[in-house]
């Protein structure tokens, strides 16, 4: 048995959906999920093409409109903690977020997120 190209089942597919087919008749005749069938059905109706990257995108952060909120109040006040930023956003602009987004939006922002030098952990001595 010859194996057809993606992109070639794909459109076989739609095509024998949009010839008046049923999409579980379209997944026997393939030998392919409903499922299958469904998503190109979609993916077609929606994105006019049958490319799997003309789906979907990368979500925009709910945080990133607060971008130059951040790095300001960073330079004002750097010492504040992943907890203390959450305690500040839901307080002035009134948004919820987890401790660990905000941690990775000042990663994203490339802004450093360490108390200062004099805190971090001391080397262990090697005795003997």
């Amino acid at each position: 048995m010859v194996k057809a190209h993606p992109i070639e089942i794909r459109s076989r597919v739609v095509a024998f959906v949009e010839e008046g087919h049923s999409h579980r008749e379209a997944a026997r005749h393939f030998r392919v999920s409903p499922r299958f069938v469904n998503d190109m059905v979609i993916l077609k109706r929606e994105s006019g093409g049958l490319d799997v990257s003309a789906r979907g995108g990368r979500r925009k952060s709910k945080l990133a409109p607060y971008d130059d909120w951040m790095r300001a109040r960073l330079i004002q006040k750097g010492d504040l903690t992943l907890d203390e930023i959450v305690v500040e956003l839901a307080s002035v602009h009134g948004v919820t977020v987890h401790r660990g987004s905000v941690g990775k939006w000042l990663h994203r922002l490339g802004l450093s997120h360490k108390k200062n030098s004099a805190r971090q952990r001391t080397v262990a001595s090697r005795c003997g």
